[in-house]
Order: C-alpha cells, then sequence, then structure tokens
C-alpha cells in the first residue's frame, strides 16, 4: 500500500515539477524579452545619444569654420586697410593737357583766318605723403616757356591745422579762385589771385573759421637777383621793375626790383543759416619791402573785403581790393611779368569783382555736367589818372568724363590776354574762347 501510494506522490511531484519548470521557463522568456526590449532602448537613445554628439560636433565644427572664416575674413580686412593705408603714402601723379581755339575781333589776322587753334599747355601735378610730410607741387609746359606753379612741403600738426614750406600760394581774397572762367579775373593780372611766393604759411581750417597767416621771402622768381635766365617765366604775375617816364608799357624794366620779407594774413569765417545755404565772409591783407639789388626802395601793400556763397546749385562771389606800391620818390607804373612777357599795372588801383555761377547736372552721353557763369571785373581809381580796367566773362563748362571744356565770351576793356594792358587807354574788345582739356 505504501508502495502503490508512494508512485502517485512521485509521479505527483513530477508533474508538479514539470508544472514549476514551464512556469520558470515562461517567466525567464518574459524576462528575456523584457532585457531585449530595455537594451533595444538603450540602444535606441544610445543611437540618439551618438547622433546628437555628431550634430554637436558638426555643429562645432560649422562654428569652428565660421569663426575661422571670420578671422580670415578679418585678416584680409585688416591686410586690405594695410595696403589702402600704404597706397596713400608715397607720392602721385597727375596732370592735364589742353588745347584752345580763339576768335579776336581786335586781331585783324586772327579775324581773316575765322580764328586760331593752338596747343596750350602740358601739366605734371604732383601729389601724397611719405612719413607724415606731404608734397604738393605742379609743373607746366607752355610752347614758349616751363614753370612751375607751386612746390610745397606740409606737416599736418592736426587734422585742422598744417604747416607748409616752399612755393605756396599767398592767402588773399576768395579762395582758391576768384572766379570761375578760363581768364580768371582781373585780379590775377595785378597779383592778387592765385599767385604763389616762396615761403611758410601756417592754416587753420576748422569749422567755422579758416586762418592762414604767412611769411613769403620773395617771389617765385628768387626775387630781383634771381637765378633765372628770364624773371617773366612765371605762372605768377609778379611786380618786377619800377617804370620809368618814358619807358613802354611792354618793355624790359630798366629798373628791376623784386618783392620781399611781406606777411600776409586771411581769415574767413561761414555761417549755415539753412541746409541749403552757406555763405564764408572774409578779409585778407599782406605787406612787404621793395627791393633793388643794393638797397630798399619802397613798401607795398594790399588789403580785400571778400564773400562766396552757395545755395543749392548757384554760387555767387564778391570781392573789394585795394593795394598800393609805395616807391621812394614816386612811381604811377609798376613792370609785372608772367607767361613769357612783360606789362605793366598802375602803382594803386581798387578792384572789385562780382561773379554768378550755376551748376546743372545732366546726362548727354558722356556730358555729366554744366556750369553757366558770369564774371565781372573792374580796375579803378588808377594812379597816374590812367583809364579803368574791366572784364566781363559769359560762359559755360562742360564736364565729360575726364574732360572739362570752357566756352567763354569775353568782353574788356585795358584787360590784358583780351587786347589791351591794366596800364593802357584803348576800347572794348572782344573774344570768344574754347579750352579743352583732358585731365588725369
Amino acid at each position: 500500500m505504501a508502495f502503490a501510494w508512494a508512485t502517485p506522490s512521485i509521479a505527483t511531484a513530477s508533474s508538479g515539477s514539470t508544472k514549476s519548470s514551464a512556469g520558470s521557463t515562461t517567466n525567464d522568456k518574459k524576462m528575456d524579452q523584457r532585457i531585449d526590449a530595455m537594451q533595444k532602448q538603450i540602444k535606441s537613445l544610445q543611437q540618439q545619444l551618438d547622433a546628437l554628439r555628431q550634430q554637436q560636433a558638426a555643429a562645432g565644427r560649422k562654428a569652428d569654420k565660421r569663426q575661422k572664416l571670420a578671422e580670415a575674413r578679418a585678416a584680409r580686412m585688416k591686410e586690405v586697410a594695410k595696403q589702402a593705408a600704404k597706397s596713400r603714402q608715397g607720392i602721385h601723379f597727375g596732370g592735364a593737357m589742353r588745347f584752345q581755339y580763339s576768335y579776336e575781333d581786335y586781331s585783324k589776322g586772327n579775324v581773316h583766318r575765322k580764328g586760331d587753334a593752338a596747343f596750350d599747355i602740358f601739366r605734371l601735378n604732383m601729389r601724397g605723403k611719405v612719413d607724415n610730410i606731404e608734397l604738393q607741387a605742379e609743373w607746366r609746359w607752355f610752347q614758349y616757356m616751363s614753370a612751375v606753379k607751386y612746390a610745397w612741403l606740409g606737416y599736418d600738426f592736426t587734422k585742422d591745422q598744417q604747416l607748409q614750406i616752399g612755393l605756396t600760394r599767398i592767402p588773399f581774397g576768395n579762395q582758391p579762385y576768384d572766379s570761375h572762367n578760363y581768364f580768371f579775373s582781373s585780379n590775377y593780372y595785378l597779383g592778387l589771385e592765385d599767385t604763389y611766393h616762396l615761403g611758410v604759411e601756417y592754416v587753420y581750417s576748422g569749422d567755422p573759421w579758416n586762418v592762414q597767416l604767412a611769411f613769403f621771402k620773395n617771389d617765385g622768381m628768387g626775387g630781383v637777383n634771381g637765378y633765372v635766365s628770364n624773371r617773366s617765366n612765371s605762372y605768377s604775375y609778379d611786380v618786377v621793375g619800377v617804370r620809368a617816364p618814358g619807358e613802354g608799357i611792354y618793355a624790359a624794366p630798366q629798373n628791376p626790383i623784386g618783392t620781399a620779407n611781406t606777411v600776409a594774413a586771411r581769415v574767413a569765417y561761414t555761417v549755415k543759416p539753412t541746409d541749403d545755404l552757406k555763405v564764408e565772409f572774409g578779409a585778407s591783407g599782406l605787406h612787404g619791402n621793395l627791393e633793388s639789388s643794393t638797397s630798399t626802395v619802397g613798401n607795398y601793400d594790399a588789403y580785400a573785403l571778400h564773400m562766396n556763397a552757395f545755395y543749392n546749385r548757384w554760387n555767387v562771389q564778391a570781392e573789394a581790393a585795394h593795394y598800393n606800391y609805395n616807391v621812394n620818390g614816386g612811381a604811377a607804373l609798376m613792370a609785372v611779368g608772367a607767361y613769357a612777357f612783360y606789362d605793366s599795372i598802375a602803382a594803386r588801383a581798387d578792384s572789385y569783382t562780382f561773379n554768378v555761377k550755376y551748376h546743372q547736372p545732366v546726362q548727354w552721353g558722356p556730358i555729366h555736367g554744366l556750369d553757366f557763369y558770369n564774371d565781372y571785373s573792374l580796375v579803378t581809381h588808377k594812379s597816374g589818372q590812367l583809364p579803368s580796367t574791366f572784364m566781363n566773362v559769359l560762359g559755360v563748362a562742360v564736364g565729360a568724363g575726364d574732360l572739362y571744356t570752357y566756352f567763354d565770351y569775353v568782353t574788356a576793356r585795358n584787360q590784358p590776354f583780351v587786347g589791351g594792358s591794366m596800364a593802357g587807354d584803348g576800347g572794348v574788345e572782344h573774344r570768344f574762347n574754347i579750352n579743352f582739356g583732358f585731365y588725369f
């Protein structure tokens, strides 16, 4: 009995054991499935993490690349700026070449030929800086002479203050010119416009003040004893002698003199009532000695009040000036020299100018601008009871690229280059003039 009972018990136990093993296997499978799922999740997370790291690394590489590109660009810009600064250093060259046609009613031959054409000038300009020293110079070649217009060295103390040494412009009157036309104003032929002497000049060009103070040892030809073959081979009109009674107005002076130790000052103040209007008011004065080869023979002085106004496209200039050459023993006429010939001026006189210009931008092929102007000059109250000089220039200047052309109709009396002389007593003359130049 016991044996019989034992078998079922063993069988039952064996059956239970089988059931327990099957349940354990099922549980193991479920656990394995969970582990596999977890491992897959971990793997997925790892992949996502790796991808994120790769993205971050790529972004970092892009950021590094952008940074490197920015650094390279900055370095290139710095080098460009450095090269630009270097390019501003050194002397730069430019210039012009000009030709001319004129029809002159005071010349029978010219009228017969229906006018004449001629080569005017070739000029060379030099400008630049070397080690903070500025150089500016201009050399002009004509068919009949060559002349240095200006040549000076400059040093900037500040952006508004400069010292110039050499052949510099006398600070007098409206600047840079008291005119708009090719012939300047009558003041030019008196040595009171765009005239250059040898000396030292201080320039303050702040806003609203402009102050110029200068000392000139002598004229640009070296004074009365200058080492030049002909003192009339000059761009500037300089006094070169005292006219003796009966001496021809175009003759080489029998009594040569020169200016020396001249002090000059120009002070101007600019007002801007509106955005469209700017007006400069100024005063100028100079005083110097007159020297023969051995002694002082007198002195000279000049002064002026001037105005230069800009309103939109308009420019209006006005100037009133007086000059006086006081020669020991007295003199009514002074000899002047320029452009390879001698002429004469009154020893003292008053001068007045009034000029108007209008600028019109255009787009006519290469033509980009037209300057219409009328410039008027009057020289009166001359010593020696000489008759007055007047000159009126009606014209237009045409800008076309690097070409600039003056079309001038001049009406004048006793005016140099228009059939007369400042010391003459002639009639009213006319000249139609075209001067065209290429500037480079």
